[in-house]
C-alpha cells in the first residue's frame, strides 16, 4: 500500500493530521528520517505556530533538503499551514526568514483592518468558503470541493505569491483577500487545516491520496 510520509520535525500537531488522514483511507507514517522522506509515495509538512521556529527546526533536523529532494520527484506533496507558508520564498513574521523557495514571493501578516478600514481581529480565526482562482483545480485535492465549502483557518500571516498562477484559492476577509491556498505542479500547500475541516477536509485528504 502506498504510503503517505508526515514529516515529524517538532511543529504541528502531526497526530490530528495522522488521524484525519487515516480516515481517508491513507497509510501513515511520522518520521523524520531523510531515508522515509525522500522514498515517500506522498509527503505532508504540517506547521503552527511562527515561521522561523518552525523553519529553525526543519533546518536543525537537516530536512530541508530531503523535503526538497522529494519534491523534486513530482510525487504529491502537501503543505499544511505554516508548512504551505515554508513553500515560499520568505516570510516577514518578526524578522526575515528563508522558506524553501518553490514559490516567489513572501509571507506577510494580515492587516488590521478589513476593506472599509474597520478594526477585526488578528489572528484570524474561524469558517470561512474558498473562492477559486484563474488556476483549475482539476487534478488537485480541491477538485471535488464547491464555493459554499467552508474550511477552518487560524493564522496572524498569509502567503503572497509573485505570480497569480501559483494561487489555487483565496477566501475573504472582511473585504481583504487572503491567499488560502497555492501551488506549483505536484507540491500544494493550503493556509487553512483539512485535519480540523470536518468532511469537506476529510474530502481534501482522500483526494490527495488518490493522486
Amino acid at each position: 500500500m502506498a504510503k503517505t510520509v508526515i514529516v515529524d520535525y517538532g511543529s504541528g500537531n502531526v497526530f490530528s493530521v495522522a488521524r484525519a488522514l487515516e480516515i481517508a483511507g491513507a497509510s501513515v507514517l511520522l518520521s523524520a528520517g531523510t531515508e522515509d522522506i525522500v522514498k515517500a509515495d506522498r509527503l505532508v509538512l504540517p506547521g503552527v505556530g511562527a515561521f522561523g521556529a518552525a523553519w529553525d527546526l526543519l533546518v536543525e533536523k537537516n530536512l530541508v533538503d530531503p523535503v526538497r529532494a522529494f519534491i523534486e520527484t513530482g510525487r504529491p506533496f502537501l503543505g499544511i499551514c505554516v508548512g504551505m507558508q515554508m513553500m515560499m520564498e520568505r516570510s516577514e513574521e518578526f524578522g526575515e526568514h528563508p522558506g524553501l523557495g518553490l514559490i516567489a514571493g513572501s509571507v506577510r501578516r494580515i492587516e488590521d483592518t478589513g476593506a472599509d478600514g474597520s478594526p477585526h481581529p488578528v489572528p484570524r480565526i474561524g469558517w470561512y468558503p474558498l473562492r477559486r482562482r484563474d488556476v483549475s483545480w482539476d487534478g488537485t485535492l480541491l477538485e471535488n470541493i464547491g464555493g459554499e465549502d467552508a474550511v477552518y483557518f487560524v493564522h496572524s500571516f498569509a502567503a503572497a505569491p509573485a505570480d497569480a498562477g501559483n494561487l489555487l484559492a483565496d477566501s475573504d476577509y472582511n473585504g481583504r483577500t487572503i491567499t488560502a491556498a497555492i501551488v506549483r505542479d505536484n507540491a500544494v500547500g493550503v493556509q487553512f487545516h483539512p485535519e480540523k475541516s470536518g468532511p469537506v477536509g476529510l474530502r481534501m485528504l482522500e483526494r490527495f491520496i488518490s493522486l
